[in-house]
């Protein structure tokens, strides 16, 4: 027997668990994911952080157009704050200087930071060795994100609506018969005439079983690691530490410090694992930057971040191909950005304009358009 729905979502991440939730206040949605469980790949595990720094401009305007969502999320929706404070810090060391100053040339940056002195921000995160630190800025309105909690708000928020999700249900198959999109899968057939891929790495396999052109989708593989605090400090109200190169960062993480060597490795669509070397590194880095040694890493991981050429998200209808939608390629930015990719990709599906307030904060359909100039289609 064939399932019907209003709308398929390929991929219960966070990008497609938002949107389902969205799409659900429409009609019927059936969310379909190939793990037994929502999340596995790179959602579940992200440590994420809010930046309104983070970037090109449209991932700034969707980042912007996020935050009312994520602070002061809807009565019921989670059941303790998604974000807790925490100022991010990019600091410099001499030989950086410049970076620095050209990280703070876009008015929104500089409007958004603050330069600190070297005194300033060891003070802050007194864990860098005397004399490693030039200078730095630091962006007070950033915060850790509870992305579980997040995640598991939106697909409630489905539930909530009369939507459901569907484990264990890889894609095998798709055809468009009669105005509507087929997807076999081995937890059955469902059928609805819109189809949202949302399958993050594979979103480009489930495009060739469409019918449709990838879009030149590239995962790159990025470690995290969990190292304990030196012994003798308190690192709970450390800001997040961003090196302004991005060599490396760190930030505190219940209790622990989560530490990456901020790698971008191409990978195959996989079960990312992380790699001794980029371990290695992460831990060389930091123990140049504060002059202490590791002891021990307590737990380490990789996950992929999806990126387009052009490093924007690509969400739409596919240029060539009747009822098929992409929601794909959100980079490392599809934690912070997931209410309003949720609500412009339902806007769209649905055949509407932009969110008025997305819109007004410079994010285009023509910059998300999975047709636009710059994509590599093959």
């Amino acid at each position: 027997m064939t399932v019907e729905s209003d709308f398929l979502v390929i991929g219960a991440g966070m990008a497609g668990a938002s949107a389902a939730a969205h799409l659900a206040l429409e009609g019927t949605v059936i969310l379909l994911e190939a793990e037994d469980q929502p999340g596995y790949h790179t959602t579940g595990r992200s440590a994420a952080l809010f930046s309104e720094m983070y970037g090109n401009d449209t991932i700034r305007g969707l980042t912007r157009a996020s935050r009312a969502f994520l602070f002061e999320p809807p009565a019921g929706f989670a059941e303790a704050p998604l974000v807790s404070p925490r100022p991010t810090m990019y600091f410099a060391r001499a030989d950086q200087i410049a970076a620095l100053h050209r990280f703070r040339d876009s008015p929104d940056v500089a409007a958004a930071t603050e330069l600190l002195t070297a005194e300033q921000a060891q003070a802050l995160a007194p864990v860098f060795a005397p004399g490693y630190l030039a200078a730095a800025a630091i962006e007070r309105g950033s915060a850790d994100i509870d992305v579980h909690g997040l995640h598991q708000g939106f697909l409630r928020q489905l539930r909530a609506r009369g939507g459901a999700v569907q484990l264990k249900a890889g894609v095998q198959a798709m055809a468009r018969r009669d105005g509507r999109w087929v997807v076999t899968t081995p937890a059955g057939e469902f059928s609805a005439p819109v189809v949202v891929n949302a399958a993050g790495a594979w979103a480009d396999q489930i495009a060739l079983l469409a019918g449709a052109r990838p879009v030149g989708l590239k995962p790159k593989r990025r470690t995290a690691l969990l190292i304990e605090v030196p012994e003798g400090m308190d690192a709970h109200a450390w800001p997040a530490s961003v090196d302004i190169d991005e060599q490396f960062y760190f930030k505190p993480d219940a209790g622990l410090l989560l530490l990456s060597p901020a790698d971008e490795h191409d990978s195959p669509p996989c079960d990312a694992q992380p790699e001794e070397l980029d371990v290695a590194e992460a831990v060389d880095r930091f123990e140049q930057a504060s002059g202490r040694s590791v002891r021990r890493v307590k737990h380490r991981w990789a996950g992929l971040r999806v990126f387009a050429a052009d490093r924007t998200p690509v969400i739409g209808f596919d240029p060539k191909v009747d009822g098929f939608f992409w929601l794909a390629g959100p980079g490392g930015y599809g934690i912070q950005t997931a209410p309003a990719l949720g609500r412009v990709t339902a806007a769209l599906a649905l055949g509407r304009e932009l969110p008025a307030d997305v819109a007004a904060l410079g994010v285009t359909t023509a910059a998300l358009s999975p047709g636009r100039p710059g994509l590599t289609l093959e």
